[in-house]
């Protein structure tokens, strides 16, 4: 079965239509013409940030084109030296690959390359198992590319500058705040192999936010560090070695020093007791939220209080 004869069939699977394409896409594919393609007329997008990785979920993906054929366009703009470089569609080009099918639908159109760079990040990031690194490159490259169309575009109106300004621009889009998506920026300052690690979830996001304030040379020493010891550190000791490089005192007796000192012992009294709120339900059932169930908590133990102070006094 052809892709062309699937796409204009009736077919609906939006759960597997979802694995290649955005809604966006697919209104897009509703009010536009489809050509079929050739494959090795369809070239990767320059600096493509999101991986394409023949996994589990790849698999899955091939299956479903072998049954279906693709069942939303890619969308690929023309190539000066000939052929379309594809801005949204990478995977679905992978599956057929693996499936053996030649041709697939896309959605051709003329872009400049910043709305084409905006266009590509914009599809890919609303994907689920995007990691944090491919985040960190694609904003990076959304937010370069939405700065110069802000240099062009300014002739009568405000121009939009400033990182933070513009970081909160892509935020809204991506559902995030312009301060974690300048966070999400920063780990592009990590050394490669500290990427790898985040990359890996060995090296959780918040430590690495930290981490990427060091300068190169500190990152070879610490990433070389936690590789000999086989550790990790916490957020704590990740912004202990950040004020550490901040100071120029970062040595390797200093970093030594942050990575195996313990955290202070916390006393009894100092200690949180965790009780899970489907618990708590069951005693204060007209309680709207947690902080409702809290203040009632207090006022049962207030009133026991006064009694057992009353029964105390007799």
């Amino acid at each position: 079965m052809s892709a062309s004869r699937v796409y204009g069939s009736n077919i609906s699977l939006p759960s597997l239509d979802s694995l290649f394409s955005t809604e966006e896409e697919r209104r897009d594919a509703a009010l536009e013409k489809v050509q079929e393609l050739p494959l090795d007329q369809l070239f990767p997008f320059p600096n493509h940030p999101f991986q394409v990785r023949d996994d589990e979920e790849m698999k899955r993906m091939v299956e479903s084109v072998k049954e279906y054929g693709v069942l939303t366009p890619l969308i690929a703009r023309p190539r000066p030296e000939g052929g379309y470089e594809i801005v949204a569609g990478h995977r679905r080009k992978r599956a057929c690959e693996l499936a053996g099918i030649e041709t697939l639908p896309v959605l051709v159109r003329e872009m400049d390359d910043d709305t084409a760079v905006i266009r590509m990040v914009d599809t890919n990031c609303q994907r689920e198992n995007v990691s944090a690194i491919e985040k960190a490159k694609a904003y990076k490259m959304k937010l370069e590319a939405m700065k110069r169309q802000g240099k062009r575009n300014d002739l009568t109106s405000r121009q939009v500058v400033g990182k933070l300004e513009t970081a909160d621009i892509i935020g809204e889009k991506a559902g995030e705040s312009g301060r974690q998506i300048q966070r999400f920026i920063r780990l592009n300052e990590l050394i490669p192999p500290l990427q790898e690690l985040v990359e890996e979830n060995r090296l959780k996001f918040n430590p690495a936010v930290e981490l990427s304030y060091l300068a190169p040379e500190e990152q070879q020493q610490f990433f070389e560090y936690i590789q000999s010891e086989e550790c990790t550190p916490s957020l704590s000791q990740a912004q202990q070695l950040k004020a550490a490089s901040k100071e120029k005192s970062l040595d390797e007796e200093r970093l030594s020093h942050i990575m195996t000192a313990r955290a202070p012992s916390v006393s009894p009294r100092e200690q949180q007791v965790s009780i899970p709120l489907a618990k708590l339900h069951r005693y204060f059932p007209a309680a709207k939220n947690s902080e409702q169930m809290i203040a009632q908590i207090f006022r049962v133990l207030d009133a026991y209080l006064k009694k057992r102070q009353l029964g105390q006094e007799r």
